[in-house]
């Protein structure tokens, strides 16, 4: 087990960057931004609409409710002001002079600048050197002779920003923040760097950006995620990495259901999105034990199966894997598939749940049923091979009829190509699965199958949880159809992979409070009360108080863990 989780145990500041156009909006931002959990906002002077200096920066340090950093970017350096570089550099003098926390250079002026500002105000705010680099992040070699330059001007923080061509990249930022002699920020735009600025404060980064609610930015995480899902505050250096290796991530909800749940089990861990394009030199670069798990998803579940220098042998027989763990003793990867349980139980559930309301069958029931499969990538090789093993029948959609055609003779089934789904006319009380990305937002529209057809399903599947309730599903409950939403199949290879991640558990493991959440109104009208909020502040603190109402129920004696509460509140709060 990671060690224990405990609150502050870092340094890092989280930052707002704040663009308004208007010194008035620029104060009223600054109080959103504390409002919101800034430490620290940075204040962009070139942003501002017809700046005076004299004036509007008086208004701003005068009306400050917190420390701030100011900036007054240049368009050579990636910033918006154009003007007269004698009078930025006086604007920027002149927010010392009034008192400014931090105020940046770029690493081009900052050396004769600050030994002036250090004879004229011995005790006056510190000062933030600066590089903007264009192209992918250098190696670690040229950014060693970097930071070796800006500290070399006496700066107090030095800060560089780069933009990332690859999640590998990262790695070199995590080397300069762990070995820089001065505070440092360092990070690299786009969703690809993301994880530089959420790991930030492991190897020791000394500002984490983060954008304010309704001011998204591209490639920063919100304050909110940062101070609620993420917890920047508890990450240190011997937290562990957990993440999803997806190509995208950003529709992904597992930061917000794994990361409330590690810290309930108080286990020192954090869990990111990471944008992967190249599966051998991701895995290659991270082969740290600080790297310790991963969810694998879209396009990767087959693909990653070579790069696992052991395979489950359920995984091994579905061809796919959707988590991997590096084994503590050998730092080896270990692939693993809680799929293919996750969605086979949860149809099973529904299916029961309407036929048998005294009692559940020994026998699935999906025995004998004509079970039709719309894809055949890693989840619809997992949902076949579970779909088989309790005694169905199975037919193959693709859009690649030899891809289809290869699940087929692994299930003894049938393939087909995709084209000819629209025609397609299945058994009555047959059991579809959509395992394909129709229906994913943000083209919410499509539907896999022909929508004459839904009523002839006894039940139909969405593997798609974002939105919850696709259009597949929606069309096919109208028909009359028993509905099961990905969120199931999402929330239960989840429990499996907590379970591995946090070596707890056997993979197939759910537990008691997981059945009583299915069947409690009272939860579930506490969710959907929940789901209207949509603030996870309200959520957390709704889930800490319902957890301590349950964990005195009968259901304590049975295994009831809190991280369990938060994982099936979280999960309907964020859909």
């Amino acid at each position: 087990m990671g060690s224990t989780a405990g609150a502050f145990k870092n340094s890092a500041m989280v930052c707002a960057p704040l663009m308004a156009r208007s010194v008035e909006q620029m104060v009223i931002d600054m109080h959103s931004a504390k409002a919101q959990g800034a430490d620290v906002v940075e204040v962009r002077l070139d942003y501002i609409h017809d700046f005076q200096p004299g004036q509007d920066l008086e208004t701003i340090i005068r009306n400050k409710p917190l420390p701030v950093i100011i900036v007054y970017r240049p368009k050579w350096e990636g910033g918006q002001y154009e003007g007269d570089e004698h009078k930025r550099l006086e604007a920027l003098r002149l927010a010392h002079d009034l008192g400014a926390d931090y105020i940046d250079f770029e690493l081009k002026v900052a050396s004769e600048l600050i030994g002036e500002l250090e004879n004229k105000h011995r005790n006056g705010g510190k000062v933030i050197v600066s590089s903007y680099l264009n192209g992918a992040t250098p190696s670690k070699e040229k950014l060693g002779d970097l930071v070796a330059s800006m500290q070399a001007t006496g700066a107090d923080m030095i800060k560089v920003v780069s933009n990332a061509d690859d999640i590998t990249e990262m790695e070199r930022i995590f080397y300069l923040l762990s070995h820089c002699e001065v505070p440092a920020v360092a990070y690299s735009v786009g969703e690809r760097g993301l994880i530089s600025q959420l790991l930030c404060p492991k190897f020791g980064g000394a500002l984490v950006y983060g954008s304010m609610e309704g001011n998204s930015i591209p490639g920063l995480p919100t304050l909110d995620s940062l101070k609620e899902a993420y917890k920047v505050n508890c990450i240190d250096s011997d937290t562990k990495v957990f993440g999803l290796v997806s190509k995208p991530v950003s529709h992904s909800k597992g930061p917000l259901l794994h990361n409330p749940t590690l810290r309930h089990a108080n286990f020192n861990g954090i869990y990111v999105p990471m944008f992967v394009d190249d599966l051998k030199k991701f895995f290659d670069v991270y082969a740290s034990p600080d790297f310790a798990g991963y969810s694998v998803g879209f396009p990767y579940k087959e693909a990653v199966v070579q790069f696992c220098d052991e395979v489950h042998p359920l995984a091994k027989s579905i061809g796919a894997v959707n988590t991997i763990i590096r084994r503590p003793g050998d730092g080896k990867l270990i692939g693993y598939n809680t799929d293919c349980e996750g969605s086979i139980t949860a149809i099973e559930d529904a299916l029961r749940d309407q036929k048998y309301v005294n009692g559940r069958s020994l026998n699935s029931p999906l025995a004998g049923k004509q079970f039709v499969v719309v894809g055949a990538g890693g989840a619809g090789r997992a949902i076949a091979v579970g779909a088989r093993s309790r005694g169905a029948r199975l037919i193959v959609f693709d859009i690649d009829l030899e891809r289809a055609k290869c699940l087929a003779r692994a299930v003894s089934g049938e393939a087909r190509h995709f084209e000819s789904l629209e025609h397609f006319h299945p058994e009555n009380g047959a059991i579809l699965a959509n395992a394909t990305p129709i229906g994913m937002h943000p083209s919410t529209e499509r539907i896999p199958a022909a929508e004459e057809t839904l009523g002839n399903y006894q039940l139909v599947f969405d593997a798609v949880y974002t939105p919850r309730k696709t259009r597949l599903l929606k069309d096919a409950a109208a028909a009359g159809a028993i509905t099961v939403s990905g969120v199931e199949m999402f929330l239960r290879q989840a429990i499996g992979q907590f379970n591995l991640f946090t070596g707890r558990e056997g993979i197939s493991s759910i537990s008691p409070f997981y059945q009583y959440f299915r069947s409690s109104s009272k939860l579930v009208q506490c969710i959907e009360n929940l789901i209207v909020c949509n603030n996870i502040v309200s959520v957390l603190s709704s889930m800490i108080e319902m957890t301590s109402v349950l964990s005195l129920s009968a259901y304590s004696s049975e295994g009831l863990h809190a991280e369990d509460c938060s994982s099936q509140i979280l999960i309907c709060c964020t859909i």
